[in-house]
């Protein structure tokens, strides 16, 4: 059901565990050559190359790009009242959380008149990208809209893949979450299109104004328009197959194992299930669950292909401590520890995009009502990079005051670095404020 990698009796370096750890293909350098015409033809012939890729790519073609607030609405009025219930929770974790995220303006006095002050101010506007592939993801719409609003974003725009058994308009459930959240601007447009109208804009019959930011998880295709007009538009990430990593020990449960590792990979065929464990009693109780869970559950196909993928694997280590090194060197999207004092261990791990610490935090509760991001790093880039929060959303600008005094008081070590760079005229333009009066 799912490959095994023995590491018993080996150290393995970072590098070692690099290029041994499983991991999903995503060759989004490849895909560049297939999003570039049709991001060149979006920034060319605006709407028209977008309706036109949505008939080829979605297979339909909608009666406006820009969803009416008349379906809008009324995506709302007929949501489940459960589901409704459910989102207005998620939104009202999400809110507790992000809302302690916010930075506030700091002022230093670096000297007596030279001051530099640190004012966070929000993007202009934004694109939040919502997939709508295999699944449909109004949590995302939760995930994305919630830190742009606390941030201060004026100006918010979502885009989502226009569905076929929906008159052509993104799904209703996503719809329903965008009025929820007060958002008026929701456009029926999905994959690399929706990333090049939110860059370039496009007027005409619709006018759609580009954006400064887009945000959001999409397929292999939206995450190679992303780099390919990064520059132009920034972005929180290019984000990959989902991931799930769990550390356990002897002490872990296996259904519960099972059953998280069969939450993630039924996401997609190319999700990502690693275990890695010390317990190889835990291991073969594990893979025992499996074989009984997989083919009960609804996506068992794809769940199957997911778990004996390349990208996934039982992963055999001798002890937990050795187990922290290899999922530091994995860095997943989502990582959970089943161990003894779960909690300290956690406190060890360096490179996760979200830790779950212990046998009541599922992965799948961070997806929906953590109060968490979802939005997370993928493909080891959580060495490196974090998760969608308020932060994403805004700039620091660094505000500079000094006086006379406070000028001249450090002017000589201006000049002089600026010699030491032979910039001469940067020395100058301190000593043109300096010289005495003629």
């Amino acid at each position: 059901m799912i490959p095994v990698l023995d590491l018993r009796g080996r150290a393995p370096t970072v590098r070692e565990l690099r290029g041994t750890l499983p991991r999903a293909e995503l060759d989004v350098e490849a895909a560049l050559a297939a999003v570039r015409p049709v991001c060149d033809d979006v920034a060319a012939r605006g709407a028209d190359a977008v309706l036109d890729a949505s008939e080829k790519f979605d297979g339909v073609r909608p009666v406006t790009l820009r969803v009416p607030a008349t379906v809008i609405a009324a995506a709302l009025s007929d949501l489940d009242p459960q589901v409704r219930l459910a989102l207005e929770e998620s939104v009202r974790r999400a809110r507790i959380v992000h809302g302690a995220q916010r930075r506030t303006e700091s002022r230093t006095q670096v000297t007596s008149g030279g001051t530099v002050t640190e004012r966070w101010v929000p993007v202009d506007r934004v694109g939040l990208y919502v997939p709508g592939g295999r699944a449909v993801y109004p949590s995302s719409v939760v995930m994305n809209v919630v830190p742009a609003l606390l941030a201060g974003v004026g100006s918010i725009a979502v885009a989502s893949p226009p569905q076929k058994d929906f008159d052509g308009w993104p799904h209703p459930t996503i719809l329903a979450a965008c009025a929820l959240l007060e958002v008026e601007e929701v456009w029926a447009m999905g994959g690399a299109q929706a990333v090049a109208a939110f860059a370039h804009g496009f007027d005409g019959d619709e006018v759609l104004d580009p954006v400064n930011l887009v945000t959001g998880p999409g397929n292999i295709y939206v995450a190679a328009a992303k780099r390919l007009l990064k520059g132009l538009i920034g972005i929180d990430s290019e984000a990959g197959p989902t991931e799930i990593a769990i550390l356990a020990d002897a002490t872990a449960d296996p259904e519960h194992v099972a059953a998280d590792l069969i939450s993630q990979a039924e996401h997609d065929p190319m999700a990502a299930a690693v275990l890695v464990t010390d317990s190889p009693a835990l291991a073969d109780a594990v893979e025992v669950a499996l074989a009984r869970r997989v083919p009960d559950t609804k996506h068992s196909g794809r769940v199957t292909e997911s778990l004996t993928g390349r990208q996934s694997a039982v992963v055999l280590v001798d002890s937990v401590d050795v187990g922290l090194d290899v999922v530091n060197a994995y860095a997943a999207e989502h990582l959970e520890i089943h161990t003894t004092d779960a909690s300290a261990v956690a406190s060890r791990v360096r490179n996760a995009g979200a830790v779950f610490v212990g046998t009541w935090s599922p992965v799948s509760l961070g997806d929906y009502c953590a109060g968490s991001n979802h939005v997370l790093p993928t493909g080891g880039c959580a060495a490196h990079s974090s998760g969608l929060s308020v932060q994403s959303f805004l700039r620091g600008i660094h505000v500079i005051e000094y006086s006379e005094e406070a000028l001249r008081e450090v002017g000589g070590h201006v000049v002089t670095l600026a010699n030491a760079e032979d910039l001469p005229a940067h020395g100058e333009a301190v000593m043109a404020r300096l010289a005495e009066p003629t």
